[in-house]
């Protein structure tokens, strides 16, 4: 059988695309088609076969570097046939970015259609395809006491399982992943070989004869050792977590920490041994019916919930949900999972089967707070052995360390991600050009011919963007694609910094790139700075907030017949980031213009909001008390007023804190949009110290999300224009917080004044807005950086400039938040090259 589908095709498989078609048999023709795009990993090879048996064609269909290659013969009807049969009905998971066809001589000898061995290049135009979550009939066997894959742990088929994090290399084939070292057992090559069968080339197929094991130690055993395995380590694993211990599960991108989430001392004592005071906990289900319990499901949930990605969904809690208070403390949102992989599924049939109803499980990155996931069996014995009680291993490595993505519905239908990883990465981003050179831009629906093989790989330069240092991801650019990495993190800790090294050779490696050129920020103490500079590569440098406009534009291409570089506006509002004068921004309206031939990408910055103080500086981020306490003396307001929520326990601290303002030590100031709200979180007594990024305003939104009149006054906002000799409008924050003090001084519920906040300072970032795209004569209007993920406002500066007769423009693709600096970076850098070599 595998000879039959593994024939020797000699030279049938070269390129012959400038080949005269010669005398042929009557009514025989010849035809190849090149398929590019995500093609690899999700059974495209298969529907061409049988595609092409159904139609009575032979030839041949194989993976090579530039994608999916078949040469089919035949009929001419059956040839077109064919040719419109690639367009309709393809695999659910296949993404095809181009398509080429032409006409070969036939092969009148050919007998059948085979599936040849893959070709191996220098180059590819591949695209790998993320990671997929457990399907229906996957699920179903695992469930079957009849079937042979009852309770297996790794079963998969060509529409489900493990695709990025066990891929070494492309193109795509068992050889190339972790699970080159599990021979298949005549049954399970049966199925590979078996047109008919769904797992007919399924990389990662296995079954418990053949495949991955599985086992469950306490004592921290890195082999089974005579420790329960398979179906007896899953019932060991959900007795120990239904009596109230921690687990450490081995999953499909790094491990977990998993307790009971109904028991609030298995919670507490995860939170104390992971030192995560307050941060959420995300909830693992083992279905939609058990998900309809804890949370208010829609449409959207529903369908994030159960679609191919299956992220963590944040959904709006049932009133006195079953869960322990410690999983969501003070927030109406939680975010949930349903089992995406078959070891989850059996993990919370069998804690289902223990009594636990709902069959809920806290499901968190198995981690130190601030480090990578763990990645092998030997790390996590390590790293987590003061976190977990007990360990579920496996013999399946991890390639790569991916993270659950964490999405958000949108009234609209469309989602916000907090965080891009597993189930995304590493789809990339399409780009567009105005630039005259030998290629076509493809979007991820279209099917159309393209003119050269390898021209728009040679066309464009392949440019590194090193991201941020907090929430990093790097993005390398490959002919007119864009790949952002996995969330890596906070590059602080030396752990992260070297997840980092890893995420870019094994990018670069996939991709088959090498870098012309490499992207930092502005900051020279950040650790990608000093890594960018390392790389031995050329170093070009952007500002934060700049790479966060690029990044937006990036994903929002002008419609068709538009303008390539028509000019936008951009407020990029977020935490910090140092300027291009030195100082530190973080509410700025931006105006940019992509580049054209021979010009550079144009970036100005028109205006900002007022500058705070930064007591301490970044120990104001840590502590919102001192934001507040620093603007209240800034402004005059009483400092010292017994009535703060931070008196009289910080008397001493405030008093040294206002000494220090007034004269200027250790105390920066920013333009910052995401301090504004600590500030204001602070004032109302919301939160004095964060024990992690984005509580105090995460704390504001939830506080006014309550408040029952929508209609409420706004607090003012005014704007001024550039004094003589600056150059940028200010957004009067100041006049904004003083009419939060005024209005708390009075005794009105926070609620009220979180909600006049919000609607006062996206009034005033409207106002200014409108009145600056009316000046510059642009009609897009983009909305980044990490304040947009407060939906309240992102909702509210949409709406308002929509009312203006502005287009808005929302990061969807990627996070709003430092997540797409790298994005930015990357596509900057390209089209900065690209401009250069045009000129």
């Amino acid at each position: 059988m595998a000879r039959a589908l593994f024939p020797d095709q000699g030279a049938a498989g070269a390129d012959r695309g400038g080949e005269e078609a010669g005398p042929r048999p009557e009514g025989l023709a010849r035809e190849r088609h090149t398929v590019r795009g995500q093609v690899q990993g999700v059974g495209f090879r298969p529907f061409v076969f049988a595609l092409a048996q159904r139609l009575g064609l032979s030839g041949f269909v194989q993976n090579t570097p530039e994608g999916v290659l078949a040469e089919v013969q035949g009929p001419p009807d059956a040839l077109a046939a064919f040719s419109a049969g690639l367009d309709r009905n393809r695999p659910p998971r296949s993404r095809v970015t181009a398509r080429r066809e032409e006409r070969i001589p036939p092969r009148p000898e050919e007998k059948g259609f085979s599936i040849a061995r893959t070709t191996r290049g220098s180059g590819h135009t591949l695209l790998v395809s993320p990671d997929i979550a457990l399907c229906a009939d996957c699920r179903a066997e695992i469930r079957d006491p009849a079937n042979r894959r009852r309770g297996y742990a790794f079963t998969n088929c060509t529409n489900c399982g493990p695709r990025y994090t066990v891929t070494r290399s492309m193109p795509y084939d068992r050889s190339s992943t972790s699970m080159a070292c599990f021979p298949l057992c005549p049954e399970c090559r049966r199925e590979y070989e078996d047109p008919r069968d769904r797992r007919f080339h399924a990389q990662p197929n296995a079954c418990p004869a053949c495949g991955p094991r599985l086992w469950f130690t306490r004592g921290g055993e890195a082999e089974t050792c005579g420790a329960p395995e398979g179906a007896a380590a899953i019932r060991a694993a959900a007795g120990l977590i239904r009596e109230g211990g921690i687990l450490a599960l081995k999953g499909l991108g790094g491990f977990h920490l998993a307790c009971a989430a109904d028991q609030g001392e298995a919670v507490a004592r995860l939170r104390r041994r992971k030192n995560r005071p307050h941060k959420p906990f995300a909830l693992m289900l083992p279905d939609l019916a058990a998900a309809r319990r804890i949370a208010r499901l829609g449409p959207a949930e529903i369908a994030l919930l159960t679609g191919a990605e299956q992220p963590i969904v944040l959904c709006p809690l049932r009133e006195n949900p079953p869960l322990a208070a410690g999983v969501a403390p003070d927030l109406s949102l939680a975010g949930l999972i349903l089992a995406y992989t078959p070891l989850h599924q059996i993990l919370l049939d069998a804690y289902a089967d223990l009594g636990a109803d709902p069959p809920a499980l806290v499901m968190t990155s198995g981690n130190r707070e601030g480090e990578p996931i763990c990645l092998g069996n030997r790390e996590a014995l390590t790293v987590l052995r003061d976190m977990a009680d007990a360990f579920l291993l496996h013999t399946r490595d991890i390639l790569v360390r991916v993270d659950d993505s964490v999405v958000c519905p949108l009234p609209d239908g469309t989602a916000l991600f907090f965080r891009r990883a597993r189930g995304y990465v590493p789809r990339p981003l399409a780009l567009s050009d105005s630039f005259s050179v030998n290629h076509q831009h493809f979007s991820d629906n279209e099917s159309v011919i393209f003119p050269s093989r390898q021209g728009a790989l040679r066309a464009f330069p392949a440019v590194l963007g090193l991201g941020a240092d907090l929430k990093n991801t790097i993005c390398l650019t490959r002919g007119t694609d864009a790949f952002v990495s996995q969330h890596i993190g906070d590059l602080s800790n030396p752990e992260t910094a070297a997840f980092q090294r890893e995420a870019i050779a094994h990018l670069a490696g996939l991709l088959h790139v090498r870098p012309e050129a490499v992207v930092r920020d502005l900051h020279p103490d950040f650790s990608s700075s000093r890594q960018a500079e390392e790389t031995g590569l050329p170093v070009l440098r952007l500002q934060h907030h700049y790479a966060h406009a690029h990044a937006l534009l990036a994903e929002h291409r002008p419609p068709a017949g538009g303008q390539a570089d028509a000019p936008a506006l951009v407020l990029t509002l977020d935490g910090t980031g140092l300027g291009e004068d030195g100082h530190i921004w973080g509410g700025e309206i931006l105006f940019l213009r992509p580049a054209c031939p021979g010009k550079e990408p144009e970036h100005q910055r028109l205006a900002h909001l007022a500058p705070l103080p930064l007591p301490g500086g970044d120990a104001a981020a840590r502590e919102p008390w001192r934001l507040a306490h620093g603007l209240l003396t800034d402004l005059n307001l009483a400092a010292d007023d017994p009535l703060l929520p931070w008196l009289p326990e910080q008397a001493k601290a405030a008093a040294l804190l206002s000494a220090m303002i007034r004269s200027g030590l250790n105390t920066p100031r920013a333009t910052s949009c995401g301090r504004l709200f600590d500030a204001t979180a602070a004032l109302l007594g919301l939160c004095l110290v964060s024990t992690y990024e984005g509580q105090a305003a995460t704390l504001l939104e939830e506080a006014q999300a309550g408040f029952p009149s929508p209609a409420e006054r706004p607090y003012p906002c005014p704007w001024t224009a550039p004094a003589p000799g600056a150059a940028c409008w200010q957004l009067d924050s100041h006049t904004l917080f003083r009419a939060v003090w005024e209005d708390r001084r009075r005794g009105l519920p926070a609620a009220l004044l979180s909600r006049r906040f919000h609607l006062g300072l996206a009034a005033g970032f409207v106002d200014l807005a409108a009145r600056l795209g009316a000046g510059f004569g642009v009609k897009r209007i983009g909305l980044t950086g990490g304040c947009l993920q407060n939906r309240t406002l992102a909702r509210l500066l949409a709406q308002g400039l929509e009312n203006r007769g502005f287009t808005p423009l929302l990061p969807r693709a990627y996070p709003p938040h430092d997540g797409s600096i790298s994005l930015g970076q990357a596509v900057w850098g390209r089209l900065t090259l690209l401009a250069r070599s045009a000129g």
